[in-house]
């Protein structure tokens, strides 16, 4: 194994793929804010967010991340009304604080995950 390779297995380690079982438990009652990423494997754009959400949860421990694969998962993105993808959720206590369509950069990210 390369130790690129090592690397990317460490940094998605630290996100979490949420589905409907784990949704309430790890997410909704999450003490941490929550930064959540919804997406699909055919997206571009979910494609270029993709490493950005890894990095913002490899080096900010203080939040939970997850990713939502919105074809595995329908009823999850149903609930949260995502019409297109990616689409990033903030949480604070189990309700949402920030919800935004499109390829953000890291610091715009980090800016919704701060306000």
């Amino acid at each position: 194994m390369l130790a690129s390779d090592k690397e990317r297995k460490v940094m998605i380690m630290s996100v979490l793929i949420v589905n409907k079982n784990n949704f309430i438990d790890s997410v909704k009652n999450s003490e941490k804010p929550v930064l959540l990423d919804f997406y699909a494997d055919w997206c571009g754009p979910c494609r270029m967010v993709s490493p950005i959400v890894d990095e913002i949860a490899e080096e900010n421990p203080q939040y939970l991340v997850g990713k939502i694969n919105v074809d595995n998962e329908r009823e999850l993105a149903q609930s949260f009304r995502v019409l297109s993808i990616p689409t990033l959720v903030v949480m604070k206590d189990g309700n949402i604080i920030h919800q935004s369509a499109g390829a953000k950069s890291k610091g715009e990210i980090l800016a919704m995950l701060k306000n």
